[in-house]
């Protein structure tokens, strides 16, 4: 038999790898597609980008070239020659620590300052998913109670100081972060009574909801604050900050519980019956099945009611609390300070911005991350 020899297939030449064209990927596609896909897109980009950066260098002349940013003993006289063509930050270098703290005694302006950091601590180490364990219940506790103890003090060597004291920054994450934190679990609580099958439970919860969502939240700090007094024994008196922040909890409670039963109910109900049929409890499919899928599903209308309610802590002021921007607009009632109001409320307004932005940009970082576990 003779050898049979087959040829090698002739080698293809391998085509060289093709990049796209730089004007349809990264920053220049992305401005192609969205800022300048037409003529009429273009030229209102152009006429915006014209305002915006006309503003900017006249914010820059006006906040930094212009800006005096220190006077001597008050004489705010240097302020006032500019005649509004510059800033007058020494209003802020001034009034910070009174924005901040309000009328707490200045010597003891440590304890608050401290407390706004372990705030701000027990924040982060509550968004790090690694911490989301039992025992942060426990820091939370201590955390809270360290606050306590350094805000009343009369203990461990610290003077007392009554709440009538407190003020600034710190009464805005007080009310805040207790507020929400009781009224995420009432919430949750009275989203699951909404859907009982229980008759009385049900319609106990949907009267709270109905009535709480029926009338502004200054009406309930006005009821907390002068009526609730009024049922209690003779003789017992509640702390005024108290009874605000109970009216903040069940005014928040109300509206996240609308928000968990949004979730509840778009959640399919082959989830019902699947964990119906492993045989769960009902709170064994509530808390491990259930729950996690409904919460992750309502995480941006959350966020958005915790930054309205962290906002709507400024009402405080009508029963006479003073929180960041109460005494924001107290520090510029002094006679040497009055017309200075644009740069203690633009300071205001960032305080509150970088908390609120803070909490909007973890939620998206949160919901991506989630939706990419459940992915996998």
């Amino acid at each position: 038999m003779s050898d049979i020899t087959l040829d090698a297939p002739p080698k293809v030449a391998e085509a060289a790898p093709r990049t796209p064209p730089i004007s349809q990927v990264g920053l220049v596609g992305w401005l192609r597609a969205n800022l300048f896909s037409s003529w009429i897109n273009t030229a209102v980009t152009l006429v915006l980008a014209y305002f915006v950066i006309r503003w900017a260098i006249s914010f820059v002349e006006w906040g930094i070239i212009n800006a005096v940013w220190s006077v001597p003993n008050n004489q705010t006289q240097a302020c006032r020659d500019l005649k509004g063509v510059g800033a007058c930050w020494a209003v802020i270098t001034e009034k910070h620590r009174f924005i901040l703290f309000g009328t707490y005694p200045y010597e003891e302006h440590w304890r608050p300052g401290l407390c706004i950091l372990l705030f701000i601590g027990l924040f982060i180490v509550s968004a790090m998913r690694r911490f989301w364990r039992k025992e942060l219940a426990f820091v939370w506790v201590g955390t809270l109670a360290v606050i306590g103890v350094l805000m009343w003090g009369g203990v461990l060597g610290l003077p007392y100081v009554p709440q009538e004291r407190w003020g600034g920054l710190v009464i805005t994450l007080i009310l805040a972060t207790f507020g929400l934190a009781f009224a995420f679990p009432l919430a949750i609580l009275v989203a699951l009574g909404r859907r009982s099958k229980l008759p009385a439970i049900k319609a106990l919860c949907v009267l709270y909801v109905e009535l709480i969502r029926g009338v502004p939240l200054i009406s309930l700090l006005f009821m907390a604050s002068v009526m609730f007094p009024l049922f209690l024994p003779e003789g017992m008196n509640i702390d005024k900050l108290l009874r605000a922040q109970i009216a903040i909890i069940l005014f928040a409670g109300a509206y996240l519980a609308e928000v968990v039963r949004g979730g509840l109910q778009a959640l399919p109900k082959g989830q019902y019956e699947a964990a119906d049929a492993l045989g769960l409890s009902y709170w064994q499919k509530t808390g491990f099945i259930i729950l996690p899928q409904a919460l992750r599903l309502v995480i941006p209308p959350l966020v958005n009611t915790f930054i309205g309610f962290f906002k709507d802590t400024s009402l405080v002021l009508i029963i006479g609390i003073f929180d960041l921007l109460t005494a924001g607009k107290t520090a510029i009632i002094e006679p040497a300070w009055q017309g200075f109001g644009v740069e203690v409320y633009l300071t205001v307004g960032a305080i509150y911005f970088v908390f609120c932005f803070a909490m909007s940009k973890y939620s998206q970082d949160l919901e991506t991350e989630l939706n990419r576990h459940r992915r996998r």
